[in-house]
């Protein structure tokens, strides 16, 4: 008898590769202006006495730059090149986001660094319609430009994908084509290798166990038989963090809004408690109500800081109720609660000397009431600066919603005082300097003259020249500025600058850019 759907016990995991996710998380969070976008990329680090790249995109790729190479070498090969600090831990958890989609398809994922995942897809492919149906699926779901591979195990899946060289070796799974790379030995190993004339893992696989052992190390005997799927190469999977969440369910439905409050309390103190044991605070709370109809009711707050303590959530939320325009209508009832915490932040216990409890009271007392507005007049009309990292002033900070703003520090400055108010754009104006590159003896600004009394400066700001286009720049691309701090007659002080040095190329402009309380 044939029995149609019934699947073998053969083992198949499925490799995914993202080679370029870094720089596509990198431009994805700086969303950088779409001729930058054009430009080939990379992400830098300092790595010795030296910066190198330690990421590249598909148009750099293009250009033959690779990872490891310095960025003076790369420069030189590219000078277009638009670069970017990396920032490995937040690579790390964008691909974590991206392995938390991948449990739709199969419970068994894995990590497979650098920027891969490990599928164990045994006995799943058919609820996709087959593995290079499931697979498509879970690229696009992924969002990156990725590659695939299946294998018998973990490490053939893995070789496949990243060292064959065409898409048909990898999809016909010719493990013997492969290069001896494959392995991923020391160098010294794999370049004994190449000395040796084994160039492929067929060459070595054709050879005796115990004459690659005793040449080339236990461990090249070890990779070369999980490669061809003669030994177990098992996948240790990622297990799901427990959401944090508590639920309430009444054998009578409560119809009582005071009840319901006093449930939402409880089930406050309960997530509360298992937040405490992680060491985290909560960034939005989210309840969800069902009633004894089947309708469902919701509402959400979010917080400008971690928080757990269920007393300060509480008075959130009766804002949030007191100012809904369709409070909650309890009808015949309520049959249960659910109260989620779907965004945490790490939030540990610290202890506070004396003399900084009263700050510290203080600081609280204003987030709560950046909440309490946020609530009342909407998350986007309560904001916050953000610092960013770049150096030009307009762009060394942004404003973000109160309520979603990260909990950044800001950088330690070793620059001279910067006004709080600044124009955008720095308006221009009419000065007359005592030498060329000298400070401003009097300018005009507002159709009216001012006479300097006092100049302090030059601050130099260079441009930044990694850029391939700087129209955020007055007057144009490529300038260096050269900040003073002056006051006029009348005690009133301002920050302007020279745009542009004697010998650049383009006319030298003055720009107001702030004014000093």
């Amino acid at each position: 008898m044939e029995h149609i759907g019934m699947q073998t016990s053969e083992r198949r995991c499925l490799a995914l590769w993202f080679p370029f996710l870094p720089c596509e998380r990198a431009q994805s969070a700086a969303r950088a202006d779409p001729a930058e976008d054009a430009a080939p990329f990379a992400l830098v680090d300092r790595i010795g006495n030296a910066l190198r790249l330690t990421a590249v995109d598909r148009r750099a790729a293009r250009q033959g730059l690779v990872a490891g190479m310095t960025l003076a070498d790369a420069r030189a090969r590219c000078p277009e090149l638009v670069t970017q600090q990396a920032n490995p831990a937040a690579d790390a958890l964008h691909l974590g986001q991206v392995l938390e989609r991948m449990r739709q398809f199969t419970p068994m994922v894995a990590l497979d660094p650098p920027g891969g995942l490990i599928l164990d897809i045994s006995g799943c492919a058919h609820l996709f319609g087959g593995e290079e149906a499931l697979a498509v699926q879970a690229r696009r779901s992924a969002g990156h430009a990725s590659r695939h591979a299946f294998g018998p195990n973990a490490m053939a899946a893995r070789a496949l994908v990243r060292h064959a060289c065409t898409a048909e070796d990898r999809r016909e799974e010719r493990v013997a084509a492969l290069p001896v790379a494959a392995l991923e030995l020391e160098d010294s190993a794999l370049a004994a290798l190449r000395r040796a004339g084994l160039r492929t893992i067929g060459d070595l696989a054709s050879r005796s166990m115990g004459m690659i052992a005793a040449r080339f190390g236990e461990q090249a005997v070890t990779r070369l038989r999980q490669i061809m799927g003669e030994a177990a190469s098992p996948v240790a999977p990622s297990r799901p963090v427990a959401p944090i969440r508590a639920e309430a369910r009444f054998p009578e439905p409560i119809a009582r809004t005071d009840d319901v409050m006093d449930v939402i309390e409880e089930l406050l103190e309960q997530v509360a408690r298992q937040m405490e044991a992680r060491k985290l605070g909560g960034r939005r709370f989210a309840i969800r109500l069902w009633r004894s109809d089947g309708a469902r009711q919701g509402l959400a707050i979010e917080t400008g800081q971690p928080v757990r303590d269920p007393a300060a959530v509480l008075r959130l939320l009766r804002e949030r109720i007191d100012r809904m325009a369709d409070p909650l209508d309890p009808g015949f009832g309520f049959d249960s609660v659910l109260l989620a915490v779907p965004h945490v932040e790490p939030l540990a216990e610290r202890q506070q000397a004396m003399e900084e409890e009263g700050a510290a009271t203080g600081d609280q007392d204003v987030m709560t009431l950046v909440d309490r507005l946020s609530i009342r007049l909407g998350s986007g009309n309560v904001t916050r600066l953000q610092p960013c990292d770049r150096h030009l002033p307009e762009l060394s900070q942004r404003q973000v919603p109160a309520t979603q703003a990260r909990a950044t520090a800001w950088p330690a400055q070793d620059r001279p005082p910067r006004p709080l108010l600044m124009f955008d754009p720095p308006q221009p104006v009419a000065v007359i300097a005592g030498v060329p590159d000298g400070p401003p003896l009097r300018f005009r600004w507002r159709d009216r003259l001012h006479e300097v009394t006092l100049a302090e400066g030059p601050e130099r700001i260079g441009a930044e020249w990694w850029r391939r286009r700087q129209g955020h720049q007055p007057g144009g691309a490529g300038r260096t500025r050269d900040y003073y701090r002056i006051e006029d007659k009348e005690g009133r002080r301002y920050w302007m600058f020279r745009h542009g040095l004697f010998g650049e190329q383009g006319e030298i402009a003055w720009y107001l850019h702030g004014l000093f309380p």
